[in-house]
């Protein structure tokens, strides 16, 4: 601010002026985005220098200049340097008189200017001439930011009360307009109701003191409340979108949120996935292993199946040799049966014994060799069929593993995940109802303080309208004292004059006989200053009398005033009861959001309790699978146990029947 002073006092220099001291006492103890200038008599010369200032001023908010006696001048140059301000929203110009000039510059100001919000134009003479308050109209139907006008007292007629219709028409932003005490009378408000319905902002209109009949009253009443209901639903919808909006970007962070969390989950499942697929590969490989060395197993025995069947073999051989040694044995039997018949007979009966017995022990061989390559065809489906179910079962139990895990892991996530919602609902609903509380204590203490600071102004209003109706019966008392005292100076100064007069008339009766002539002259004169006195004394009761008159009418005016005073406070008072009735009605609205936020809390007790329910349920199911996969675990066990067991039978078997068999004493020795 000491900048903004410092401008304005080089700006007066190069003008060629002198800074006025109020003006930079003001500046001195300018408030933060306030300037009030009120009640200082601003020259040209300042308001240029301020002109320039104001047009890149950006701290000002508030630009106050009421009772300034500004000039036709001084004030088209302040409004044109506000014309690209783009920062101050409050503008007061009241009780500067201003006229067709000032008009016609407000004109321009509203058309150009685009951040003025509120502006009072009240005690000044805008309506007195109707061309330039037509331009002040066209630039009020341009303008798109003002919502507060302030047009009391502008001697406004019924032709512009017209072009404010007109105005409003085109108008789709102003919100209050106050044309209490103007001369718009009938035609006027008539031309104003006719132009409501088109204006669908505008929710306040005071036609207070301006002759205009109660039905139109009534009509701008109406139409008022209309405006006012659909404002304050605009309001509340512009506060639920707001609301909605919040939630809406909410809801889309807590999608983010979660869809990372998803997405983590899911790297965490695919690590998971990765890891038990490495294990299962392990295991996979131990298993191969173990197939391998079944299959080395199974190839021992089909070695030794194979050196039975050479055995076999071998035993065949050897029957045929022991048939040609038996031809041999018939053939030396021959030709020695002559000789040793006996001997050759006993022979014959033992190699006949001998050949039943090999034929026996061949066929029992036989038989023997059927039933083992039965038995190791049986071995090998038995195998084949055992590794089978061992491949299935070990299937199943990795994928009942693997949804085991997949079941645990998704139960966990969204046991997190309702955790977090159940956590995150709850902090949002005491968020949002800690907010509204707040919101509605600021609400009632910024209601509380506008009534008592509307109070206050009250007072204060009431306490200067007593001052001034006590100065004016002082200085009425005042003045008919000094009446009174100069009409009793004049009378006493007549009777001195009259006596003075008769006096000197005995004088010249006494001298009559003497000089006749100029007792005639003498009385010629004491005529005229007789005249001249009775003259003075109608003047003075004349005087009298208009003192009596004004005494009347200040008595009047004191009525009037009375009046005005007792129609405020009813307003007020009405004002106060709607305002009760709107904090009572907010009072409702909070109790039903108390209700509201009882009811949310309650139904995230029963979320709370079915989220548990859901929880006790996911651990009996993953209780139950556990179980499951113990008893798939023990079975697994069981049938490797089995299948050792087999295997060692068969090997022992094998073992056994290659041992014992009996052509292996016939086997010739290594």
């Amino acid at each position: 601010m000491e900048e903004f002073r410092r401008s304005y006092s080089r700006l007066c220099k190069e003008s060629g002026s002198e800074p006025q001291e109020a003006v930079l006492q003001q500046l001195h103890q300018l408030p933060r985005g306030r300037l009030d200038l009120a009640t200082q008599s601003l020259t040209v010369d300042t308001c240029r220098a301020l002109g320039k200032l104001l047009q890149n001023q950006t701290l000002l908010t508030e630009l106050v200049l009421s009772d300034c006696m500004l000039s036709e001048e001084g004030t088209t140059l302040l409004l044109q340097g506000l014309c690209a301000n783009t920062v101050i929203r409050f503008l007061d110009l009241k009780g500067n008189n201003l006229r067709a000039a000032g008009a016609e510059a407000l004109g321009k100001l509203l058309r150009q200017n685009q951040s003025i919000q509120s502006l009072t134009l009240e005690w000044n003479n805008l309506g007195t001439w109707e061309d330039a308050f037509a331009t002040f109209c066209g630039g009020l139907a341009a303008n798109s930011t003002l919502q507060q006008l302030d047009l009391r007292n502008n001697q406004i007629s019924h032709k512009g009360a017209e072009e404010l219709a007109l105005a409003l028409k085109g108008n789709a932003a102003l919100q209050q307009l106050d044309l209490r005490w103007n001369n718009v009378g009938l035609l006027g408000g008539r031309a104003l109701v006719n132009c409501l319905p088109s204006n669908r902002t505008l929710w306040r209109l005071d036609l207070a003191g301006n002759n205009v009949p109660s039905d139109v009253l009534r009509a701008v009443e109406q139409a008022m409340e209309h405006n006012r209901d659909r404002h304050i639903a605009f309001q509340e919808t512009q506060t639920r979108t707001h609301l909605l909006s919040k939630e809406v970007q909410y809801l889309q962070e807590e999608k983010s949120k979660q869809f990372l969390d998803l997405m983590e989950t899911i790297d965490k499942q695919r690590e998971e996935m990765a890891r038990s697929s490495q294990a299962s590969a392990a295991r996979v490989g131990q298993l191969q292993e173990a197939l391998k060395e079944r299959h080395s197993i199974i190839n021992a025995l089909k070695a030794k199946l194979q050196m039975t069947e050479a055995a076999l073999a071998l035993s065949e051989q050897k029957s045929q040799d022991l048939g040609e040694l038996l031809t041999t044995a018939e053939q030396e039997r021959l030709s020695l049966s002559q000789r040793e018949e006996k001997e050759r007979r006993l022979e014959q009966q033992e190699a006949a014994e001998r050949e039943s017995k090999l034929l026996r022990d061949l066929s029992a061989a036989n038989e023997k060799n059927l039933l083992l390559r039965n038995q190791v065809d049986e071995l090998e489906r038995k195998l084949k069929s055992q590794q089978e179910e061992l491949f299935l079962t070990r299937q199943e139990l990795t994928n009942t593993s693997a949804e085991l895990k997949i079941r645990v892991v998704q139960a966990e996530e969204r046991l997190d995940v309702e955790k977090r919602r159940a956590r995150q609902n709850m902090e949002d609903s005491e968020k949002l109802r800690f907010r509204e509380v707040e919101h509605m204590t600021r609400h009632l203490e910024e209601s509380e303080r506008a009534m008592q600071e509307r109070l206050q102004r009250l007072e204060a209003l009431r306490l200067s309208l007593e001052e001034e109706l006590s100065r004016v019966k002082a200085a009425a008392l005042s003045e008919r004292g000094q009446a009174e005292e100069e009409l009793i100076k004049a009378r006493n100064q007549a009777r001195l004059e009259e006596q003075q007069h008769l006096a000197h008339l005995e004088e010249k009766l006494r001298l009559l006989a003497q000089a006749r002539d100029e007792a005639q002259g003498t009385c010629i004169q004491q005529k005229q200053t007789v005249a001249e006195a009775q003259a003075r004394a109608s003047q003075l009761s004349l005087q009298v009398e208009g003192q009596r008159r004004r005494i009347e009418e200040l008595q009047q005016e004191l009525s009037n005033k009375d009046q005005e005073k007792v129609a405020e406070v009813t307003r007020v008072r009405v004002e106060l009861q709607e305002q009760m009735g709107r904090l009572r009605a907010e009072l409702t609205a909070q109790e039903t959001l108390r209700e509201k936020v009882a009811a949310l809390e309650r139904q995230l007790k029963v979320i709370a309790s079915d989220h548990r329910e859901a929880l006790l349920d996911k651990e009996s199911e993953n209780a139950s699978l556990r179980e499951k996969l113990r008893l798939k675990e023990a079975e697994i066990a069981r049938i490797r146990d089995e299948e050792a067991q087999r295997a060692s039978f068969l090997q022992n078997a094998v073992l056994a029947y290659v041992q014992g068999s009996p052509l292996r004493s016939l086997s010739p020795p290594k």
